[in-house]
């Protein structure tokens, strides 16, 4: 495990785009699948990470607050589950059912979304307005695994709450950190499903 910070991707880049599977229903999902909502948050994540099941019942808590607004929610898994099977696309699925996420986890099976994006960590989160440019990537919260900070999701809820009332969201935003995400090493493809 190796710990890495969110790359800080310039505010007012506009959200990369990307079409790929949700682990769940098999559903193709798009950028522009969010149209109709006035925020997209995308978090970049997985089921192994420690950084991520240390959040993940406030996430869950998250995803059910925000379900009926104006923010479409989506999760992006970019590990290489040939290395790591947790992660998986049925191992996501288990893990997505299991805590009942409102949003549709999506398989980057070439990893080339994670790269667009500049996505370092699990997790790593880009909240994008009505125009889909970055207004935020930073931190879900100052809880850590080892310090005694409440795990509440404000700095992720605080901006997406700003974004929300077209109120302005302060550019100094603290870095996410986790698990790196997990690169593929091999050029041999992972199929969606097919292991």
């Amino acid at each position: 495990m190796v710990l890495v910070k969110s790359t800080m991707l310039d505010l007012g880049t506009t959200a990369p785009a990307f079409s790929l599977k949700d682990v769940v229903r098999g559903k193709e999902y798009s950028n522009t699948s969010f149209d109709s909502k006035k925020l997209m948050l995308v978090i970049f994540m997985c089921k192994h990470c420690p950084y991520i099941t240390h959040i993940q019942d406030e996430l869950a808590r998250l995803s059910r607050d925000y379900e009926n607004s104006e923010l479409g929610i989506v999760g992006i898994s970019s590990n290489d589950p040939q290395g790591y099977p947790e992660d998986s696309p049925e191992k996501l699925k288990e893990f997505a059912q299991k805590m009942d996420f409102r949003f549709p986890l999506l398989f980057d099976e070439t990893q080339d979304v994670a790269k667009s994006y500049t996505a370092a960590c699990t997790p790593d989160f880009f909240l994008f307005d009505k125009d889909r440019k970055l207004v935020y990537r930073g931190q879900f919260d100052d809880s850590r695994r080892g310090n005694s900070e409440p795990i509440n999701g404000k700095d992720l809820r605080n901006a997406i709450d700003l974004a929300l009332r077209d109120q302005p969201i302060s550019p100094d935003q603290k870095a996410s950190s986790g698990c790196n995400i997990k690169w593929r090493e091999r050029n041999e493809p992972f199929y969606f499903g097919v292991q």
